[in-house]
């Protein structure tokens, strides 16, 4: 990659003044989207799990801390939160280098035995990578807290080799497997949540997060969604918006685009609730049961459509004997250059999210 101020003074050097000129003309896309229903300050969620792990830590006794916590890096601790947990408690933390298979795979040896677990984090587009270790892991019983950054499309500059979105993969395990859970929080209040929430819980546990700085969802009343008194619940979804006209359910960096897909379309006299989902891989039975009697259910995430939530939540819906309209957008090209553009690029912006709900309603 060359930067546009060195390619200029190479081409002046050599004369080549048209081309000058054609680089000097382009103007960058801005984002100049104003979202509605959350917050204008932005939280780090990547950067927020190492202050969450950080915090729960520090309620251990220093011996228990270090026989029973082991994090390993995969020379990414700055880019997924791991360097706050160096940084506080540098004796349980091992610098594994550039190596996620036999990185995971120190983490889970760590965490085979019952009371101790592994942390391990990357890039979610490594996660493909580990899936036979996660098996081994999972046949073995072992426990790790796994945080997966840079999950899905958004700001995402090196664009379709990155894109880390084939992250339900993880659960890879049969219905009677030791316990894997699959969780993408919403915003930096739930990703703190989240991560206290479950900590100690015994399996494989793989947190999503996006490499892009997101909102704060807001309730109705205009406060944060995910307060002071919130407590996160592993394995329940939530409503963040009722509705009568239909549901849209989604999860992560595009929980906050949903909403504001949401609000418009209030606005227009289009009553669409909103769900958030940030448990991906487990069934809500009573928010199932809820939505699946509505006129309309969509998906909308930033995952593969192949692979996704999407690709399973009507046979979830069908499986129970409930047949509302149904249909999901997901991540279905690749990118070619952008960072927020890439959203709109895959049409789960809110103008697709609001076109794609039109349609459902007739």
């Amino acid at each position: 990659m060359i930067s546009v101020k060195a390619a200029i003074a190479y081409l002046e050097a050599k004369g080549r003044t048209e081309a000058v000129k054609y680089l000097q003309g382009i103007q960058a896309p801005k984002q100049n989207y104003t979202f509605i229903g959350s917050s204008d300050d932005l939280g780090s969620n990547r950067n927020v799990f190492g202050d969450a792990v950080v915090s729960v830590l520090a309620t251990m006794t220093d011996s228990d801390r270090q026989e029973k916590v082991v994090c390993v890096d995969s020379d990414l601790e700055g880019s997924c939160g791991l360097q706050k947990i160096r940084t506080a408690y540098p004796e349980i933390f091992i610098k594994g280098g550039i190596m996620e298979r036999g990185n995971f795979s120190a983490a889970a040896g760590f965490g085979m035995e019952k009371g101790k677990q592994g942390i391990f984090g990357t890039f979610s587009a490594f996660l493909e990578m580990c899936i036979s270790e996660i098996t081994m892991a999972r046949l073995n019983y072992s426990n790790v807290l796994c945080h997966f950054s840079h999950s899905g499309i958004d700001d995402m500059a090196d664009n379709t080799c990155h894109f880390g979105i084939n992250n339900m993969f993880a659960d890879n395990g049969l219905d009677d497997g030791y316990e894997t859970r699959l969780y993408f929080p919403a915003d930096a209040n739930q990703m703190k949540a989240c991560v206290e929430a479950v900590f100690f819980d015994p399996g494989l546990r793989f947190i999503f997060s996006t490499r892009s700085k997101v909102p704060y969802i807001l309730n109705s009343d205009g406060n944060n969604f995910f307060g002071d008194s919130y407590k996160f619940i592993p394995g329940k979804d939530e409503v963040i918006r009722e509705g009568t006209a239909g549901y849209i359910v989604s999860f992560g960096d595009s929980l906050y685009r949903s909403l504001d897909a949401v609000e418009r379309l209030k606005q227009e006299g289009i009553d669409v609730g909103l769900i958030n989902k940030s448990t991906l891989n487990v069934v809500d039975e009573d928010m199932l049961a809820k939505i699946g009697k509505a006129p309309f259910v969509m998906v909308v995430e930033a995952f593969n459509r192949r692979t996704g939530l999407g690709s399973r939540f009507g046979s979830w819906l069908l499986e129970r004997g409930y047949t509302p309209k149904y249909a999901y957008l997901a991540t279905h090209k690749e990118g070619c250059g952008g960072l927020w553009e890439q959203f709109p690029h895959q049409g789960i912006d809110p103008n697709g999210i609001m076109a794609k709900v039109k349609e459902l309603v007739g």
